[in-house]
């Protein structure tokens, strides 16, 4: 962990030589996700409620996956990269150092831009927290956080096998998109809006559902959410690192070098 902070520290300043680029990138996105919090008041304002959800509670979803995206594309950046170092033979320099290739990795590339969407996502989620009814308790707050935490280690995870499958395909593909981007979109709604066979494959395969729905339920108090139940849900988010890592460690076994 200490190199891994060496790292962040290392390319912060270097992103900090151009200020006022990185501040104008900053400020895009933090406005850019306004756009999408738009659409969504906008859809609310036309239809009143989806499925028994209203705008508010939605909006805590919203916020809780922007959030979680935010911290992953900061942090996590270097694998969602990772094709180039791949291509370009960098990668067998990492090999040959005496530290793990996924700290090496995620220390190839930050993206400290980033905090703009994780502000605008801070200011929604204190936004829906004070218009919510529910009733909030130390367990809630906890669940809150654990959600956001999940979140982080499920998006990070997928870029992660994304770049697993650079091993096979050298260049990256277009297709970790759906899962990553498309993830994202989908993840800020509630999962039970779609068709049940959605529903099942993003929670039980991909584990979104531990982090928007099942513990939602219990913050919300609706359906037969309990503390227990909310408190493991975004555990098992948390666990999908688990075999994200397993396979990256078959991938680096099975990588052959280009030969740049």
């Amino acid at each position: 962990m200490v190199l891994f902070w060496k790292y962040v520290a290392i390319l912060f300043k270097s992103q900090m030589q151009y200020r006022t680029s990185f501040w104008l990138l900053t400020l895009g996105q933090f406005l850019v996700p306004f756009s999408a919090f738009a659409g969504l008041y906008f859809m609310f304002e036309r239809f009143g409620q989806i499925r028994g959800w209203a705008f508010d509670e939605v909006a805590l979803c919203f916020a809780v996956i922007h959030m979680a995206f935010a911290v992953s594309e900061c942090f996590a950046r270097g694998f969602d990269s990772f094709s180039t170092l791949v291509a370009g033979g960098d990668f067998d320099r990492l090999l040959v150092r005496p530290r793990g290739t996924i700290v090496q990795v995620l220390g190839s590339k930050f993206e400290f831009s980033r905090i703009g969407r994780l502000v605008q996502s801070t200011l929604v989620l204190a936004w829906a927290v004070s218009r919510l009814s529910a009733e909030w308790s130390v367990l809630k707050a906890l669940v809150l956080v654990l959600m956001i935490v999940s979140g982080v280690f499920i998006f990070s995870g997928i870029f992660m096998l994304a770049a697993t499958m650079c091993f096979w395909t050298i260049q990256g593909l277009e297709i970790a998109n759906i899962f990553t981007d498309g993830g994202r979109e989908m993840a800020q709604y509630p999962l039970n809006i779609y068709k049940k066979w959605v529903t099942r494959f993003f929670t039980f395969v991909i584990p979104f559902g531990c982090v928007n729905y099942i513990p939602l339920l219990y913050i919300l108090d609706k359906g037969n959410g309990n503390g227990l139940m909310s408190l493991l849900s975004p555990l098992a988010g948390i666990a999908f690192i688990i075999p994200c890592l397993l396979v990256w460690r078959l991938g680096v076994r099975h990588y052959r070098s280009t030969g740049s």
